[in-house]
């Protein structure tokens, strides 16, 4: 195949995936989340803040979560104090729509794209986990460094496994090295 069917055929399909995974994740949050009757946010994001909570509390720290009464999020909470929240946006599902667009793209043999989009995904969404506890732990301790920690250290975790994944996908396991 030459160069160019390569290149428009991967275009194919990371946008088709990335606007179909895309269209239903738009319909589930349209279904579960909620800003009519008192905001509720969909379960996916509730579950990250959970998730958080449950990681910091293993830490050693006193903290809650609960949904924001006047805003679409989840407020987490270090003793009685609101320190950070979690939105749509942070419950890395969009990140991992990327990542799943991606490496199809670039696809492999069918089974070895299937657990590597499962593995990925799942790596995607502790790591998320994970910068989203360590965040609010330094906005806590360093609240005058929210600029810092939140727009540059917080994405550049996320970012930098999504991208890591994405080397790993194309230098071992795609048909892109055949």
């Amino acid at each position: 195949m030459n160069r160019y069917k390569k290149i428009a055929l991967f275009l194919i399909k990371f946008f088709g995936t990335y606007f179909l995974l895309f269209a239903l994740y738009a319909t589930y949050l349209n279904i579960y989340q909620s800003k009519d009757q008192g905001f509720t946010c969909a379960p996916i994001t509730t579950e990250v803040a959970n998730h958080t909570v449950s990681v910091l509390r293993f830490l050693g720290y006193n903290v809650s979560s609960e949904q924001h009464i006047q805003e679409l999020s989840i407020k987490l909470l270090v003793g009685n104090q609101y320190v950070a929240r979690v939105i749509e946006g942070c419950n890395s599902i969009s990140i991992i729509i990327l990542f799943a667009a991606f490496v199809i793209g670039f696809s492999g043999p069918i089974r070895t794209t299937v657990i590597y989009l499962i593995v990925g995904s799942l790596l995607i969404y502790v790591i998320n986990i994970l910068r989203i506890a360590f965040l609010t732990m330094m906005l806590y301790k360093y609240p005058h460094q929210q600029v810092v920690l939140h727009n540059i250290v917080f994405p550049l975790i996320i970012y930098g496994t999504t991208f890591l994944l994405w080397v790993i996908w194309v230098k071992k396991f795609s048909h892109v090295k055949k």
